[in-house]
C-alpha cells in the first residue's frame, strides 16, 4: 500500500544536501544525546554471539516500567549506535514506551576489535544470529526493528529472513533503504562529490583501524585505500568473500524490484523523492506484499526530514506511530 506523506519541511529547509548533512552532522547528535539523557534511562552494554565465532556489540535502553516491546535499532553505513539519528529514534521510542537495542554492525563504532576480519554488506547470517541471540537474552515482547540506509536494507531482509531463522519479529520499518546497491554506488559515483568524500574519508579510517589490530591478516598497503569506491570495493569483494566479482556482491544485497514480495512479517518503509543517495525510482519499482506500506514524500534527502533547528524530524515521529500501530496502540499514546 502507497500511503501519502505528511512531511512538509519549511521552505528554507527543503534542499535534499542540507536535509541529507543536517541529519548526520554533529551537532544532530549532541542534540540526539541530550534528548536520550534527559530520559534518564538505564543503558547497558551487550556482546552478542552471533555464530561461527563472530560478536556483535549493542546497547539495551530502558526505563523503570514495563515496556511496549523491544526495538532493534539498525545504523547506517559507517554510522554507529551513537548516530545522531539513531539516538533521536531512541529517545522518541523510549518516550512512546519501547525498549530499544542499538545494534553495532561489525566494525561500527568501537567494535573492530571483536572480529578479525572486515563487514560488508552481504553478512546478514551474522546479524540473523545477533537478533536470534538478543531475543533469548532480553526476552521483551514484540520484538521490532527499525533501520536508516543500510539499517533499512538489513531491517528489511531481517523481517524476510526471520520466519526461516526462528526469530520473533513482529514488524520492521525502513528509512530510505539502500534498494539497488549498484545504483546507489553510482549515485554516489556521479553525485555531489561531498557524498562519496564522506563515506570513502570513514571508510578508509575503519580500515586504517583493522590494519592496526590485526597487521598479519590485512597486510594492505596505503596504494589499496586510495582506490575511489568502486575500486576499493572489488578489491574488498576479491579478498574477503566469496563472490566471483563485484556486480554478484553488489546484487548480493540488493532488495530491489520483487525480492521483497514473499515477506510474511509486516514492514513499512519511508523514502525521500529527493534522495541524493539513493534513486528514489526504484521505490516505485518495488513489488511488495499486501503487508507492507510504503511512503515517498516530496522532500527529506537522504535520511533528513528535518522540520526545523529542533533537530527532531519527521521519521522519529513516523517510526513511533509505525510501531505504536503494530502493538495495537492508538497513536496518541505517550510513555
Amino acid at each position: 500500500m502507497n500511503a501519502p506523506s505528511r512531511f512538509a519541511p519549511p521552505p528554507w529547509l527543503r534542499n535534499r544536501h542540507l536535509q541529507s548533512v543536517l541529519s548526520s552532522s554533529g551537532w544532530r547528535r549532541r542534540a540526539g544525546l541530550r534528548a536520550l539523557q534527559r530520559l534518564h534511562a538505564a543503558t547497558a552494554e551487550h556482546l552478542l554471539d552471533a555464530g561461527d565465532g563472530v560478536r556483535l556489540q549493542g546497547f539495551h535502553t530502558r526505563l523503570p516500567r514495563e515496556p511496549r516491546g523491544l526495538v532493534l535499532l539498525l545504523h547506517g553505513w559507517e554510522g554507529s549506535s551513537e548516530s545522531g539519528y539513531l539516538l533521536h529514534a531512541a529517545a522518541t521510542l523510549l518516550d512512546a514506551g519501547f525498549d530499544v537495542f542499538r545494534l553495532n554492525f561489525r566494525d561500527h563504532g568501537d567494535t573492530h576489535h571483536l572480529n578479525v576480519d572486515p563487514f560488508h554488506s552481504c553478512r546478514l547470517p551474522e546479524v540473523l544470529g545477533a537478533v536470534r541471540a538478543l531475543a533469548e537474552a532480553i526476552p521483551t515482547q514484540p520484538l521490532l526493528a527499525a533501520g536508516y540506509s543500510l539499517g533499512g536494507n538489513f531491517a528489511l531482509r531481517l523481517a524476510l529472513h526471520a520466519p526461516a531463522a526462528g526469530i520473533p519479529l513482529r514488524h520492521a520499518v525502513a528509512v530510505c533503504p539502500v534498494l539497488d546497491p549498484a545504483r546507489v554506488l553510482v549515485a554516489l559515483e556521479n553525485g555531489l562529490p561531498l557524498y562519496h568524500w564522506y563515506f570513502m574519508r570513514k571508510w578508509r579510517g575503519s580500515l586504517r583501524r583493522k590494519r592496526a589490530l590485526f597487521p598479519q591478516r590485512h597486510a594492505f598497503d596505503d596504494a589499496v585505500l586510495r582506490l575511489d569506491m568502486r575500486a576499493l570495493t572489488a578489491w574488498m569483494v576479491g579478498r574477503y568473500t566469496d563472490f566471483p566479482a563485484l556486480a554478484d556482491y553488489l546484487d548480493g544485497y540488493a532488495i530491489a524490484g520483487d525480492r521483497l514480495s514473499g515477506l510474511q512479517i509486516p514492514v513499512s518503509i519511508l523514502a525521500a523523492a529527493d534522495d541524493p543517495v539513493i534513486p528514489a525510482d526504484g521505490f516505485f519499482g518495488l513489488q511488495l506484499p499486501a503487508n507492507a506500506t510504503l511512503e515517498v514524500a516530496e522532500h527529506g534527502g537522504h535520511c533528513g526530514f528535518l522540520e526545523g533547528l529542533q533537530t527532531q524530524g519527521y521519521a522519529q515521529r513516523w517510526i513511533r506511530e509505525r510501531l505504536l500501530t503494530a502493538v495495537g496502540v492508538g497513536q496518541d499514546a505517550s510513555g
